[in-house]
């Protein structure tokens, strides 16, 4: 039964998990991806790229009202599947019910994409450092600014949610965007995938090289001997075993053993 104002009754937070807990397991049992947004800590998002979405959120009044809320249900696990996709992002949000989010975004059009290529031009040298955001500060502005770079504004935005909330921007819908905030932490390729561009395109055709290139690399950019690869990169590298000598030395002083061939056996037949 709904309050006077409309709005159902509260449920505890730990309620609202159990429910979540087990729609998760529902939509698993009939073959969905569940991909739930997880923060360790109190800090949203962690990387440039995660913290450059998060940032540009809350440069526009449009959202102002509603962001601290989405704030708190994002940071709770309330979000407990996020799906990315060209155009589109979907989600499912535990509240007073498991509500369905749409956030339809406007896709970066080609004039917009050549600029920015244009802009950086000479900035970008490879595809991991562009997707470690290892950039200089001149690109990372380009790429985050306010309506003319990757990061979509109010307006390129079209929001819609299950719940009764008539707001525009609800606290689930804010989740949701803080939500891939944290998505951008680990897959900083979905901002691409979202405006359906390439990133590859965007070191191709602002250097005039393919990404990776086999030129030399700048001074200074050399991994030198004494560094650890798997924590530059942050990956587990397997340690390859000791290869094996392919003939074992033999002692000295001792002689080779020749085998010699048993002789034919009188009386064989010849054949």
């Amino acid at each position: 039964m709904y309050g006077g104002w409309g709005w159902k009754p509260y449920v505890s937070a730990a309620e609202r998990r159990r429910k979540a807990l087990k729609k998760m397991e529902s939509l698993r049992k009939r073959g969905h991806s569940v991909s739930p947004v997880v923060i360790e800590g109190r800090t949203i998002a962690k990387t440039f790229w995660g913290k450059a979405w998060c940032n540009n959120l809350e440069q526009y009044s449009d959202f102002a009202n509603r962001l601290p809320r989405g704030r708190t249900y994002v940071r709770n696990g309330s979000v407990i599947d996020l799906q990315i996709a060209a155009g589109a992002i979907v989600a499912k949000v535990s509240g007073s019910e498991i509500y369905t989010v749409v956030l339809k975004i406007v896709p970066v059009d080609k004039v917009r994409w050549r600029s920015i290529c244009t802009d950086c031009s000479g900035s970008i040298d490879s595809l991991v450092e562009l997707l470690q955001g290892r950039l200089s500060k001149g690109v990372m502005e380009r790429i985050c600014r306010q309506e003319t770079g990757l990061f979509p504004s109010p307006k390129e935005i079209n929001l819609s949610c299950s719940c009764p909330d008539w707001a525009d921007m609800c606290k689930h819908a804010a989740a949701v965007l803080y939500g891939v905030g944290v998505r951008l932490d680990r897959q900083p390729e979905l901002l691409f995938r979202l405006h359906g561009v390439d990133e590859k395109e965007l070191i191709t055709n602002a250097t005039g090289k393919p990404p990776l290139s086999k030129q030399k690399p700048a001074q200074g950019k050399v991994l030198g001997s004494g560094e650890d690869l798997s924590a530059l990169f942050g990956l587990e590298l397997a340690q390859s075993a000791p290869a094996k000598s392919e003939s074992k030395s033999k002692p000295r002083g001792t002689a080779a053993k020749t085998t010699k061939k048993s002789p034919a056996k009188k009386g064989a037949k010849k054949g």
